[in-house]
């Protein structure tokens, strides 16, 4: 019988969309339709982590590491938001 995989998930995945959410209302001229976008360009800014639970991770990172790791998925998110939306608007340009 084969492995059972879909346990496995990046760490970041569920940080990421929460946080694309979150942000969405500092940039209304995104559409819901491009949060995906923003989504994708921020997890591959960041090192992908996979693991099987949540708790596999966390009960590794210091305090530190955490806080660490929460300020360089904001930054990757921002950083998203602020790339898609100029890509927008220089395809809105032509």
């Amino acid at each position: 019988m084969p492995a059972d995989f879909t346990s496995l998930h990046n760490y970041h995945e569920q940080q990421v969309l929460q946080l694309v959410i979150d942000l969405s209302p500092r940039y209304p001229l995104l559409t819901e339709d491009q949060h995906p976008d923003v989504a994708c360009v921020a997890l591959n800014r960041l090192p992908p982590r996979y693991i099987r639970h949540k708790v596999d991770l966390a009960f590794h990172m210091t305090e530190k590491e955490r806080n660490d790791n929460e300020q360089l998925v904001r930054e990757a998110v921002e950083f998203a938001f602020e790339f898609v939306q100029a890509r927008y608007a220089m395809r809105a340009r032509r």
